[in-house]
């Protein structure tokens, strides 16, 4: 959708050209702004088009990545073409943002703009309230993104509901089939079987409860601290005559109630948990388990040691408040000193960029629809992470770990056959 054409009433420099320096000037991207001017090849496959003066205010607040995002959000700014495609042209900006000596160069060219036309961020922005990974600071979070609209989730993932990582067993397989063998993977992994009770924690909308109890005859609980996905989730569970085994439980995991269970799956829950409490938490599902019980802990990690453990200041206000990714390394020594013995570590960054790929199809198929129940501002915000995360993966600025570990017998013993069970790993 194309923003309301204005003429500032300043005088600066070409506002494309101005752009083009700290974007970049691959063939693939050209710039066109409201002053007319443009920047980059006229048979460029997409255009990044600059609508609104208040687009270059938000650069002057947020000079990098957050203020490129708070124009698009609020269509300051946009984009002809395959934005995925606009985001590939300018990947150091889209995973690192703007060099810090580039911002305050573009801060000063663009001050002009602020002067006039600057305004508060747009309102979609997370404003988490109380003590940091506090319960009560945590399922803000979490409703901020979670509780959006169930019916949103269903266009954007399918008929899974499925909000994690999935693996393609090949090239061809569609999301549902890749999604399936996702919890077919972790259930093989998990050693999972009739008369098991599974704990799974951050469960989303039931997706791994459901499989463990319609195909292993496994009695599983699965928490989660949105309130949508738990009702959605139980829901779900009746409709499919599960009831007898199944359950999803709005509950923060600290708060489970005593119990031993036979494994633990955490698909997608470590990310929210913050640095300071991963070593409690790994502590905590260990002492849930059985002796011989597995732990299959599955999460997106930072390649690298981080500066800083936040994640990028886009998806930190937009959707993922207060998230924390680690590298795989400081898990596996979490999960090492809380008692388990780590069996298996596999990376699935490409799986997670072709899961985005398939979700960030669905949402363009299901657009109108989309923008129905959730409005403009916030679909786009779901259409940017999402083509900004797949980017991520395919270049290994994130990536997708599962992890699995056991707690061992009072004899040391594994219970682990010589080769992986089931022939999953």
């Amino acid at each position: 959708m194309t923003g309301v054409l204005e003429r500032p009433q300043v005088t600066t420099e070409p506002v494309a050209g101005i752009l083009a320096r700290v974007l970049g000037r691959a063939p693939e991207l050209r710039v066109e702004a409201f002053d007319g001017s443009a920047a980059g090849p006229p048979d460029a496959p997409v255009t990044l088009r600059v609508t609104s003066p208040r687009a270059l205010a938000r650069l002057v607040n947020a000079p990098g990545s957050l203020g490129l995002a708070r124009a698009y959000v609020t269509e300051e700014i946009d984009v002809d073409g395959d934005l995925y495609t606009a985001l590939r042209a300018m990947a150091e900006v889209t995973l690192h943002s703007i060099p810090r000596a580039e911002q305050l160069w573009l801060a000063r060219r663009l001050l002009p703009y602020w002067r006039e036309y600057r305004m508060p961020p747009p309102d979609l922005e997370a404003r988490p309230k109380g003590l940091l990974h506090s319960k009560r600071r945590d399922s803000q979070a979490i409703s901020h993104h979670y509780d959006v609209s169930n019916r949103f989730y269903e266009l954007v993932l399918g008929p899974s509901m499925t909000y994690t990582c999935a693996t393609y067993p090949d090239a061809a397989a569609t999301l549902e089939q890749a999604q399936a063998h996702k919890y077919e993977l972790v259930a093989a992994k998990l050693d999972l079987k009739p008369g098991m009770r599974l704990l799974d924690v951050g469960c989303g909308w039931g997706g791994m409860v459901r499989h463990a109890a319609a195909e292993h005859g496994v009695r599983a609980l699965g928490v989660t601290l949105s309130r949508e996905q738990a009702a959605w989730g139980q829901a779900e569970i009746e409709r499919q005559g599960l009831g007898d085994l199944a359950e999803v439980r709005h509950l923060d995991y600290r708060d489970l109630p005593d119990g031993v269970y036979d494994a633990v799956s955490s698909i997608g829950l470590t990310e929210h948990i913050g640095k300071a409490n991963v070593d409690a938490y790994f502590r905590a599902m260990q002492a849930k388990l059985r002796p011989g019980g597995r732990m299959l802990n599955h999460c997106i990690t930072q390649p690298h040691k981080p500066d800083h453990r936040h994640t990028d200041a886009f998806i930190r206000r937009y959707v993922f408040p207060d998230g924390e990714l680690e590298p795989v390394g400081t898990l596996v020594t979490a999960m090492n000193e809380a008692g388990f013995e780590i069996r298996h570590e596999e990376n699935l960054r490409e799986h997670y960029a072709l899961t985005l790929r398939d979700w960030g199809a669905n949402l363009e198929r299901n657009w109108a629809g989309a923008v129905a129940e959730v409005g403009t501002g916030r679909a786009r915000v779901w259409r940017l992470y999402m083509a900004a995360c797949r980017l991520g993966f395919e270049l290994n600025n994130i990536q997708l770990h599962q992890v699995l570990g056991v707690k061992l017998h009072d004899d040391r013993s594994s219970g682990f056959p010589l080769r992986g069970a089931h022939g999953a790993y």
